[in-house]
């Protein structure tokens, strides 16, 4: 092995999954080194972001040392393998404890893996560990009160954003080449857009979330986490099921190669632009004229009831993240061990009238068919991501337009609709406010939909350089 004399330790954490398989494949470093260099990373950088609850040392050394073998003997088994990654700690990986953030979980280490870990380790991925989250994934700051809040590394005085907010900050500081998160109302795609990342909810079911401490069962996805859409594109094709017969799965060359030369993009009429930060807003007009200039005609949609999204996905979500917690007994039993915002939540839940979740049901099904209407005619539609740059930890209220309003119903609002549908979603940087904050757009598309998705959000990354921003907690020292 070369080594790491001709490459920075930066260099080498920021470069793409195709990139370092390139350099691994051809013997200049190993898995060894990227794995030390990760945990070097960790160390350095952890004590201030706390992105991470667990840390796997001697698991993914052990595992660097398997790669380097199998590499050398036999050459690599995916563009995944020997590449270190990390997991939300809501997914469970046998023999690594698993706390969901949570005080009840504390200790709790699975025996044995759910199929986002299996399908990972297959690929050759190398675990570091598991990333700081939202307590049970209940909730969308990542302010966690039993192991402290994940710190957004643009700012640390900023919250991440949740659920997923120890991984989405992982991957923007360089600590691993990827994660997998949960979104649930937008907990992928929200902590990606406030801290410049990747993330993409696949179609609902489209990522096993066997071996994942739900959520709400009906509404819960599990998706990757990375630096640009190709790396997200590669950690789907490790992690993806089956797509029906007929559909195109989406292939990292096919993405490549087929760059969509024309593509329609709807820029809703109702709700996602109402309440919505002015520097949000003027980020994805820009971005909406790049998409022009790439071939992309934009044209307004009417996506009638799309309000309606936010009460029966908090009622879905309520009802069943109460149920699941009572049949475990955790909840009202142990309801001291709670944070007090899971808390509350849990018992909202208990309260939720039986009509009132069967007419959500309802609103969840028309919603669907608004969407699926409006994909007759378009291949996307465009949205912000998060309608407000990060709010400072323990903000509960942010100014929008001169009005203020709840961070939680901020944030929520424009990653629910996706959930109740279940049609997939991607959030990609598009700019930085005024103060050094990251914006993100979102796309989101057709069912099963995935592969042109994928291809419009690439051809918008590769006209622009948001992607090749860093933060300025990857490039300062930490005491």
């Amino acid at each position: 092995m070369n080594g790491v004399t001709s490459h920075s330790e930066d260099e080498l954490m920021y470069l793409s999954i195709e990139q370092a398989a390139r350099l691994l494949r051809r013997k200049e470093i190993s898995p060894v080194e990227l794995v030390d260099l990760s945990l070097d990373r960790i160390e350095r950088l952890n004590p201030s972001l706390n992105a991470f609850l667990t840390v796997a040392a001697r698991r993914a050394r052990r595992q660097a040392l398997l790669a380097e073998r199998e590499i050398r003997r036999s050459g690599p088994r995916s563009l995944l393998h020997g590449i270190p990654i990390s997991l939300k700690d809501n997914i469970w990986t046998r023999g690594i404890r698993t706390t969901a953030g949570s005080k009840i979980l504390e200790n709790f280490v699975p025996d044995r893996d759910s199929d986002v870990a299996d399908r990972l380790a297959r690929a050759g991925a190398i675990l570091l560990g598991k990333t700081n989250m939202h307590e049970f994934a209940y909730g969308i700051t990542s302010e966690n009160p039993h192991f402290g809040p994940a710190r957004n590394p643009w700012a640390r005085d900023r919250i991440t954003g949740g659920s997923s907010g120890g991984s989405a900050a992982a991957v923007a500081v360089g600590i691993g080449f990827a994660s997998v998160g949960t979104d649930t109302g937008g907990s992928i795609r929200i902590p990606s857009a406030l801290c410049g990342v990747v993330g993409l909810k696949p179609t609902f079911g489209l990522v096993s979330v066997a071996g994942v401490v739900p959520l709400a069962e009906s509404l819960d996805h599990a998706g990757p986490i990375a630096r640009t859409v190709a790396d997200v594109s590669i950690m789907l094709e490790a992690l993806a099921g089956r797509y029906p017969n007929g559909v195109g799965r989406p292939r990292r060359r096919e993405l490549a190669q087929n760059r969509p030369p024309r593509f329609r993009l709807g820029w809703p009429e109702q709700y996602f632009f109402e309440s919505v930060d002015d520097e949000v807003e003027s980020a994805i007009e820009r971005a909406a004229r790049v998409f022009r200039s790439l071939g992309g005609r934009i044209e307004k949609v009417s996506l009638p009831g799309l309000a309606a999204s936010v009460e029966a996905g908090t009622n879905i979500s309520l009802v069943e993240a109460t149920l699941y917690h009572q049949s475990l007994g955790y909840f009202p039993a142990r309801a001291a061990e709670y944070g007090r915002d899971v808390r509350a939540r849990l018992g909202l839940g208990a309260k939720v009238r039986a009509v009132d979740y069967l007419r959500a049901r309802t609103t969840k099904r028309e919603i669907e068919a608004s969407f699926d209407s409006a994909f007759a005619h378009l291949d996307a539609v465009l949205a912000p991501a998060s309608p407000i740059p990060a709010p400072r930890l323990g903000e509960s209220e942010v100014k929008i337009a001169g009005k203020m309003k709840a961070v939680r119903s901020a944030l929520v609002g424009a990653g629910r609709p996706a959930n109740v549908t279940g049609h997939p979603a991607i959030s990609i940087p598009c700019g930085l406010t005024r103060s050094g904050l990251p914006v993100g757009l979102q796309l989101i598309g057709p069912r099963w939909g995935e592969a042109r998705l994928l291809a419009i959000a690439r051809a918008y990354e590769e006209a622009t350089d948001w992607h090749k921003k860093r933060p300025a907690a990857a490039r300062e020292p930490f005491g």
